[in-house]
């Protein structure tokens, strides 16, 4: 198979790497897929709650072998385990959370997102499709915070930061920041600039993997996650 780019993060380092930005406390949404691996790096000491709009606050790391529950799953239907004082509620008392600003971080995967915070993340427009946008719609509208987890390009080699998406909206202005596999990108007034960037990579190379105008911040250091 043909790769496009250097070789960049691993899907748990860059989960790891999204982790430790949540502030100790927070009510948190994760994602289907990727970021679903947010809840497994959770820096030690630091409390943090995770939401399931299926109906779960309190949800822990994926369930291991001795751990699984068909009854107990996650929005993206994998089995996960609960920590405690963990709840268990009404698929609509889930919604009233989000659509009530109680949810202080959504970590969401993208297929692109705009230099102005667009995202796009629930359907490429293609026939096969999925036919409607489901709870993403939901998270970008209520959460405090919505960041994305993605590989910075596809394995087409398409660039999924982009000036502009082609893709159907799910929100609009709403990322403030991206995790990919080659770099932290914040999303400014002023387009995406780079706080963090793969050892060893350029600011340069990682201009030409990303498909709208990109900066470095003043301050820019090295992105190093541990082995994973």
């Amino acid at each position: 198979m043909t790769t496009f780019g250097p070789k960049g993060l691993s899907v748990p380092q860059m989960a790891w790497r999204a982790a430790q930005d949540i502030p100790d406390g927070s009510y948190v949404n994760l994602g289907i897929g990727m970021p679903e691996l947010v809840a497994d790096h959770v820096p030690t000491g630091r409390e943090i709650v995770f939401h399931s709009e299926n109906g779960v606050l309190g949800a822990g790391p994926i369930a291991g072998p001795d751990e699984e529950d068909e009854e107990l799953i996650n929005a993206g239907k994998k089995m996960v385990t609960l920590v405690p004082g963990a709840a268990l509620f009404h698929h609509a008392d889930s919604f009233a959370m989000i659509r009530g600003g109680h949810i202080d971080v959504c970590v969401l995967g993208a297929f692109q997102v705009g230099t102005n915070g667009d995202l796009a993340n629930w359907s490429t427009g293609g026939s096969d499709a999925i036919p409607a946008i489901g709870g993403a719609m939901d998270l970008v509208a209520g959460v405090k915070r919505v960041v994305v987890l993605t590989k910075h390009v596809t394995k087409t080699g398409e660039r999924k930061l982009v000036e502009t998406c082609t893709y159907p909206l799910t929100g609009q202005s709403v990322v403030s920041r991206i995790y990919s596999d080659l770099a932290v990108i914040d999303v400014t007034d002023g387009g995406f600039v780079a706080v963090e960037i793969l050892e060893g990579l350029s600011i340069e190379d990682l201009a030409s993997l990303t498909g709208g105008p990109l900066r470095p911040a003043p301050g820019i250091v090295s992105l190093a996650p541990p082995n994973l």
